[in-house]
């Protein structure tokens, strides 16, 4: 019998998802998020979910697309996004994740001078993505091999963004794979890009913003533009699960 994404991932039930989520000091994530535009969380999912949604990677039956960097100049390496309905523990993760960082996107975007809120239950932001034609889910999982890398890029895929993301890193750095940092740059008007190497372990996740965050100056507040990507893999193969809370058209 071929084995569904549900029987491979059964050892933690859905509650126990939202339950790590709750666990994580999202005081200290805002913070973070606030001061440097990404935020680690630490433990959010346990080494056999991080194995079991790796596992995942060779059956094209739980995904819609795959994407081969190199053909597209996004740097080495491959990706397959999932298709609905999404397996568990992503379709827990995603609302769970969205309730906790929705008032910090609206703050942003208030603080930015951008008219857009996003509502209360991560259901009705999907709708409104829907609505304007971007019905295809973005949780993707990628794979690195030796000598991939993945270029400076945003997560942009229609004209309803959610600013913020979740990337959970699958695989344990220095036993799976060695290299393979998350970076992110940031650019601020007037001022070269700054550079952010955030160090992840297996189950640990950084949240991030997609686009722009706001920064304030000493003249007011201002955007700043951010990108991210992953260094280049020095050896074995690195697996990372992307959350992403927009769909695509």
């Amino acid at each position: 019998m071929k084995a569904t994404a549900q029987n491979i991932l059964h050892p933690v039930p859905p509650s126990d998802v939202a339950a790590c989520v709750d666990a994580i000091d999202w005081t200290e994530v805002t913070k973070e998020l606030d001061a440097q535009g990404c935020a680690v969380l630490k433990g959010l999912l346990s080494p056999e979910e991080c194995g079991a949604l790796a596992a995942l990677y060779p059956d094209d039956g739980h995904f819609r697309s795959k994407v081969v960097m190199g053909r597209h100049g996004f740097g080495r390496g491959e990706y397959k996004y999932f298709s609905y309905p999404l397996p568990d523990p992503i379709g827990e993760l995603r609302p769970a994740l969205y309730a906790r960082l929705r008032d910090v996107a609206n703050r942003w975007n208030g603080a930015m001078g951008i008219e857009i809120r996003y509502p209360e239950d991560h259901d009705a932001f999907l709708k409104r993505c829907h609505a304007a034609g971007q019905t295809r889910p973005t949780p993707l999982l990628l794979q690195y091999e030796a000598g991939d890398y993945n270029c400076l890029h945003q997560d942009l895929y229609g004209e309803h963004v959610f600013p913020l993301q979740v990337a959970i890193l699958l695989s344990e750095p220095g036993r799976d794979f060695s290299g393979g940092e998350f970076v992110l740059t940031e650019q601020r008007p007037r001022m070269q890009s700054r550079p952010e190497v955030v160090p992840l372990g297996q189950g640990d996740a950084v949240a991030f913003a997609v686009h722009v965050r706001p920064v304030q100056g000493t003249r007011g507040t201002y955007r700043v533009n951010l990108r991210h990507g992953v260094s280049r893999i020095r050896s074995g193969r690195r697996h990372t699960l992307g959350v992403i809370f927009h769909d695509a058209k």
